[in-house]
């Protein structure tokens, strides 16, 4: 059976996270990379373009057989959606519009979130931020899987179902692990959403609402992107807590695989991380690092002492202060 994971090799740790101290070492030798905090006005114009391929998309499988509606969501329609998760991602951190404008931000991550299909956006939002000030909080960061998905999911058969089930887990984590009181903007997204899913059907028909769900679930769980929801901050190496990736579908990604430098530099949109590395390049040269989201998923599933409990966690100091 091998040497699985079990709840006791979980991580904890009661130190601060490691990338503040190394945020603070790099500025002050590197100062030239606060001309880097600036938003992504591309981030704009690539958005919409990516809502506009897809309503084209829902027009186009219309009337297609079943089996090429379900073959085009996986093939096409699930690296669009998935890609504008990690676009909604970039309007979380305030990229698209800046810092000063959020409410902008707020309105076009909703407006990003319409090929989705689920209302997804602002919640995001809310428990993203916790993720980056609580990295690995007990209790508080929600990308932290829940014990019974540690103590179910520690087989190879059972790790390789919950990797195809990810979009589940993600969407409802969070009311077990930190649940909070519904906004009034997250009214708002769920209200528009559900008012575009319902002209898709009424406009369009039912396969273009399949494929439209379809690309998300599928472009979620079991597909390429996917990996880099585990090569983030799996602990494939002891003492390794935060990985980067250098392949070429960062280019597909806002160069989400550049993870490191993210949470180095939350504020620094997608596009300028290459150059942050390249600036500060002794820093992050000697840390572990993927170049193959596939390969990351295929050693979760086969390697028996990775399981979803392979994650650092940790008892939070002072008080939490939660969106």
């Amino acid at each position: 059976m091998g040497n699985r994971v079990s709840r006791e090799d979980f991580e904890w740790v009661y130190t601060d996270q490691p990338h503040a101290s190394r945020r603070q070492e790099i500025l002050a030798k590197y100062p030239e990379i606060k001309s880097l905090m600036k938003p992504d006005s591309n981030l704009i114009w690539i958005v919409i373009l990516m809502v506009l391929t897809q309503f084209v998309a829902f027009y186009l499988v219309k009337d297609l057989d079943w089996k090429w509606v379900l073959f085009w969501a996986y093939a096409f329609g699930s690296c669009i959606n998935h890609s504008m998760t990690l676009a909604i991602h970039e309007v979380s951190h305030n990229s698209a519009f800046g810092q000063c404008k959020p409410m902008w931000n707020r309105w076009f991550g909703i407006f990003a979130n319409l090929p989705i299909g689920v209302p997804y956006s602002v919640s995001f939002k809310r428990y993203h931020m916790d993720h980056h000030r609580y990295l690995g909080g007990d209790g508080v960061d929600v990308d932290i899987p829940t014990d019974f998905e540690g103590w179910f999911f520690c087989t190879t058969f059972r790790k390789f179902i919950w990797v195809i089930l990810q979009p589940l887990f993600y969407a409802f984590r969070p009311l077990f692990i930190n649940p909070k009181p519904i906004s009034y903007l997250e009214i708002i997204n769920t209200v528009i959403q559900i008012t575009f899913d319902v002209a898709i059907y009424y406009v369009l028909g039912i396969k273009s609402l399949v494929y439209m769900l379809a690309a998300t679930l599928l472009g979620l769980g079991l597909h390429p992107i996917s990996g880099h929801f585990i090569a983030e901050h799996y602990m494939f190496l002891k003492g390794h807590e935060t990985y980067s990736y250098y392949g070429p579908l960062n280019l597909l990604t806002f160069n989400v695989g550049y993870r490191n430098e993210h949470h180095d530099f939350p504020n620094i949109p997608g596009k300028s991380l290459p150059l942050v590395r390249k600036i500060a390049a002794e820093y992050y040269e000697s840390l572990p690092h993927y170049n193959s989201w596939i390969k990351v998923l295929y050693d979760f599933v086969m390697d028996d002492t990775i399981s979803p409990y392979s994650r650092v966690k940790r008892h939070q100091k002072g008080s939490v202060v939660l969106e």
